[in-house]
């Protein structure tokens, strides 16, 4: 998962599809351009793939699969890298979606 998630933080993240039955899942991890506005909230993973399923604030904000290999080489303006908050507690989608709106 490269260096933007620990191994010990993707042990405490479902695996991709454990809670697609789940009304209200929660957002594990998030992540963010310090020098752009995009942010991405991380609620399943596959390790196998580098894959996370969550949501995500950007141009649009929604639910979707992103890579975090992808993310990794992603440069805001001033040509900062991604950043993990690591303040950020677990977080149910719905008040992420409030505070966000």
């Amino acid at each position: 998962m490269g260096n933007l998630i620990s191994n010990e933080m993707l042990k405490s993240i479902p695996n991709l599809y454990e809670t697609q039955d789940l009304e209200d899942p929660l957002c594990h991890i998030k992540l963010f351009t310090p020098d752009a506005n995009f942010t991405w909230y991380v609620i399943e993973v596959s390790i196998d793939e580098n894959l996370c399923y969550g949501y995500v604030k950007g141009l649009e904000n929604e639910l979707g699969y992103f890579s975090l290999d992808e993310i990794a080489d992603i440069r805001g303006s001033l040509g900062l890298p991604v950043e993990i908050d690591n303040s950020f507690k677990p977080t149910p989608l719905s008040t992420i979606k409030k505070e966000v709106a």
